[in-house]
């Protein structure tokens, strides 16, 4: 693994994507040649939140140091970008899920804003940024592919702050290289407790609700988000570009939950999840009543998350393949089974019982 520089920069290092990504550079990231061996000189600094249980990822590797810092103080953001010239930025921290509609701008806006502003001023050479399907709105048409150069039409303050996460990373271009992968929905191993409760609800046989399942879903495999992060940290012709990143198949809401269903039963000794199916005009009014209240100041994420269940999102990694390598190797079936077999063994009743708060998108 060269990604071009003897430290890298971590944010969100205890979130989903975040984690699983500092586990790559230490130990490599199985099934990519490329990527599959750590550079052994290479540093890893990464920077967890005020309050949050650090030790276990402080213990991965004597390479590895923690700065405790809030992305919503720019001292925070210079202190951790300190002597850093000529290092690679990963920023995956982010909120998807606040209270407050305004939180959702302090991080994943203004907190970005801030850490590029540290960047540029420490001398950081490039920074990959995540950010969320959300920032798209979804697809035009069911079987419209999104492309990079599709118009974005946010239907949330989620997001409307992943937007304007781009739009600041965007505007450092001239100051330092700048790389942007707009992702779907995640799912995998490790995932953060209200991942990880659904889930749960998924394995103990209860209802969900759900459309009429026809819209197409893109989907990442958190892997696969890993493996376009290493990559665009190192690839040239990724300086100043966006990607999509995802699984390379899309499919649809009812594919997904028959998937499920199928390993439940044949894996895990569950019955299929019972479904409680309701018509459009019910999403619709959550979609609408979503913004009368975000509007009023209020994030409500359950009912946002809710109301985009018939959302028709399917997106083209054809740039990310042609110009980062990107490949995508892990189906849905893999995928899904590896997510229920780390929430079997991992017990997560617990984990959710215990969660003193999420973790970082």
């Amino acid at each position: 693994m060269n990604l071009n520089t003897n430290l890298v920069l971590v944010t969100g290092p205890l979130g989903w994507l975040g984690a699983r990504l500092v586990e790559a550079l230490v130990q490599g990231l199985p099934g990519h040649p490329q990527l599959a061996a750590p550079a052994p000189e290479l540093r890893i600094r990464c920077l967890v939140q005020p309050g949050q249980t650090f030790l276990p990822l402080a213990q991965r590797s004597e390479r590895l140091r923690i700065c405790v810092g809030d992305l919503r103080r720019p001292a925070d953001a210079v202190r951790f970008c300190d002597g850093a010239k000529g290092a690679v930025l990963l920023h995956t921290a982010g909120v998807t899920r606040p209270f407050w509609t305004q939180n959702y701008f302090k991080v994943n806006r203004d907190g970005t804003t801030a850490l590029l502003d540290a960047a540029v001023k420490a001398g950081v050479r490039r920074v990959v940024a995540v950010s969320h399907a959300a920032a798209c709105g979804g697809s035009p048409q069911p079987g419209a592919l999104l492309t990079e150069e599709s118009p974005c039409r946010p239907r949330d303050a989620l997001g409307r702050s992943m937007l304007a996460l781009e739009q600041a990373v965007a505007a450092r271009r001239g100051d330092l290289e700048t790389v942007v992968l707009r992702a779907p929905q995640f799912y995998g191993p490790n995932p953060p407790p209200a991942e990880a409760q659904r889930f749960r609800r998924l394995l103990a046989g209860g209802t969900v609700v759900a459309g009429p399942g026809t819209n197409p879903q893109s989907l990442a495999f958190v892997d696969h988000v890993c493996q376009a992060v290493l990559l665009a940290a190192s690839a040239r012709r990724a300086a100043g570009q966006l990607y999509w990143v995802a699984d390379r198949a899309t499919p649809s809401a009812g594919e997904i939950e028959s998937t499920l269903d199928r390993l439940l039963q044949n894996e895990f000794g569950q019955p299929p999840t019972r479904r409680k199916t309701l018509p459009g005009a019910v999403f619709a009014a959550a979609s609408a009543l979503t913004a009368v209240l975000q509007g009023a100041g209020l994030g409500v994420p359950s009912l946002a998350r809710f109301a985009g269940t018939t959302t028709a999102l399917a997106c083209s990694i054809a740039k990310a393949e042609r110009e980062l390598g990107y490949q995508p190797t892990v189906g849905l079936e893999e995928g899904l089974r590896q997510t229920l077999r780390w929430c079997v063994e991992h017990s997560v009743a617990k984990t959710v019982a215990t969660a003193a708060k999420p973790a970082d998108a």
